[in-house]
């Protein structure tokens, strides 16, 4: 946060402020760094939200927007676990293998706002007879799976493109989940905040 011409003190009340409204931004995580994860992270940087991009490549991480938090980890599908409830996922990596172990894990948490896989058809069906047949997974949990990311009405393939439709998807993921939230707890809902 860049704050100038204010006292110290009302700098530090400013940047308090700003942290606070930080701490209650709804999570995106962002599985690969690659071009659609590159141009997802840059469009997701524009949005009220906290973006996480998670790669097991560390050159995949570089030039990612300042604003958007980088891991590097050898497990990204760990990382699902320890997510804040209502986090949405945006899982893109290089490997349709790891891609299905991340997939599996968020859609087995049954908290979350968005669970979405780039791809195609038929990655979609591979992965659904892995997933129901050797993953334990249930029908009703794959239904909540959007895949191919940002839908396939578009039929553009360019990574700012994709990059675009994903997060309107994903914003449009968030609120609702911010609203149904909101309607079983008797929260008002003006904005978007983290489960």
């Amino acid at each position: 946060v860049l704050i100038r011409l204010v006292d110290a003190a009302l700098a530090t009340e400013l940047v308090a402020a700003a942290e606070v409204e930080d701490a209650h931004l709804p999570h995106v995580y962002i599985f690969g760094g690659g071009h659609v994860g590159q141009a997802l992270a840059s469009t997701i940087a524009l949005l009220p939200v906290h973006g996480v991009v998670i790669e097991t490549r560390a050159e995949a991480l570089e030039g990612m927007p300042e604003t958007v938090e980088t891991r590097l980890t050898a497990m990204p599908e760990a990382m699902v676990r320890n997510a804040p409830a209502g986090t949405a996922f945006a899982i893109l990596t290089h490997d349709h293998a790891l891609d299905f172990l991340i997939v599996a894990e968020a859609l087995k948490r049954g908290d979350t706002a968005y669970v979405g896989m780039i791809g195609s058809k038929t990655k979609k069906a591979t992965f659904r007879n892995w997933f129901l047949k050797s993953a334990d997974g249930s029908q009703a949990e794959f239904a909540r799976l959007v895949s191919p990311i940002g839908g396939d009405t578009v039929k553009d393939k360019r990574p700012q493109v994709i990059a675009a439709l994903a997060a309107a998807e994903i914003m449009t993921a968030l609120v609702s989940h911010n609203v149904a939230l909101s309607a079983d707890h008797q929260i008002p809902h003006g904005r978007v905040t983290a489960g």
